[in-house]
């Protein structure tokens, strides 16, 4: 039987404890869950690519059902090029489901196999986002309950 994998894919930068909790959720769904660094040319990061997948790769490391990678074009090119079936997107409930529901539309039209799958964000950690992440970070507050502890050892090597 052919294994169900699915992409998650974002900038996580920061990886926030909103994501891992995407992708343990998103873990007892599909075999495998490739976590997709994507590099966006418009915003300009906190942490570079190599240092978000690095982080992610000890992050991830005790869970053989998820690898981490980086991209730099399309998601759904990208799963079109692996064949995967399924993009993995977390709705929050703040505004997320008319640019979601827009984006998941336009990645069926270029790429007809591949579904996205949307996960509600649980509800203790909805309002936790990577750019109020980085705000608050930036402000010298307190940012421990919001992202994994390993993230955060990695931001204050950034900063320091």
């Amino acid at each position: 039987m052919e294994k169900k994998r699915a992409l998650y894919a974002g900038t996580f930068d920061p990886f926030t404890n909103g994501h891992l909790d995407i992708v343990q959720r998103a873990i007892k769904i599909f075999d495998e869950i490739i976590v997709l660094v994507a590099v966006s040319p418009t915003k300009k990061p906190f942490m570079s690519s190599e240092q978000r997948v690095n982080v992610l790769k000890k992050l991830f490391a005790h869970e053989p059902k998820v690898k981490v990678e980086s991209w730099s074009g399309l998601i759904v090119e990208y799963a079109r090029q692996n064949k995967i079936g399924s993009i993995v997107r977390g709705l929050r409930p703040t505004g997320d489901f008319e640019i979601e529901f827009q984006m998941a539309s336009m990645n069926r039209k270029i790429n007809p196999d591949c579904d996205t799958v949307f996960l509600m964000t649980s509800e203790k950690l909805y309002y936790i986002s990577s750019s109020l992440v980085k705000e608050v970070y930036q402000h010298q507050g307190d940012i421990t309950s919001f992202v994994p502890p390993l993230v955060h050892e990695e931001m204050k090597k950034i900063k320091d």
